[in-house]
């Protein structure tokens, strides 16, 4: 299955990327989609390697479906880093028939980021645990819009 719109994705649990430079993070969601859930945070090595993990994820909660962060500009263009986003999921889909649907991503690692300061979380464990916040900001900015559309 491609890239499809959110209100296209089969019913079940779902999985969020938070897809960085050095890092992936990762979130999830149970079948009722109420609530987005940090995981963890991948360590980027080869995309193999990669995959395999974010799979093992997938098949582990039996997810539907994967969203994937899409770090557009503040001013709504694409950059690199959108680029880069969209080849990784163009390489997963290569890999496994699964339904994807993009997700702005803008100001994702920095709502994260204030909740864990907000939370009294120290700086050094913040830095380990920032990208599976900001993907669980991601997948919940998608279960919202999933909510206020009705699907």
């Amino acid at each position: 299955m491609p890239i499809v719109a959110l209100e296209d994705l089969p019913d079940g649990p779902l999985i969020a990327l938070d897809p960085g430079t050095k890092t992936i993070g990762v979130a999830a969601c149970g079948a009722s989609r109420g609530l987005a859930t940090p995981v963890e945070t991948i360590r980027r090595t080869k995309f193999t390697a990669d995959a395999e993990r974010i799979f093992h994820l997938m098949d582990e909660r039996e997810a539907a479906g994967l969203i994937m962060g899409l770090p557009v500009n503040m001013d709504g263009s694409e950059g690199p880093r959108a680029q880069s986003a969209k080849a990784m999921a163009r390489n997963l889909l290569r890999l496994r028939d699964i339904p994807l649907v993009f997700q702005d991503e803008r100001l994702s690692t920095f709502e994260a980021e204030e909740k864990l300061i907000s939370a009294g979380v120290r700086r050094d464990k913040r830095r380990e645990i920032i990208d599976a916040h900001a993907a669980a900001n991601i997948l919940q900015s998608a279960l919202d819009r999933l909510a206020q559309t009705g699907g």
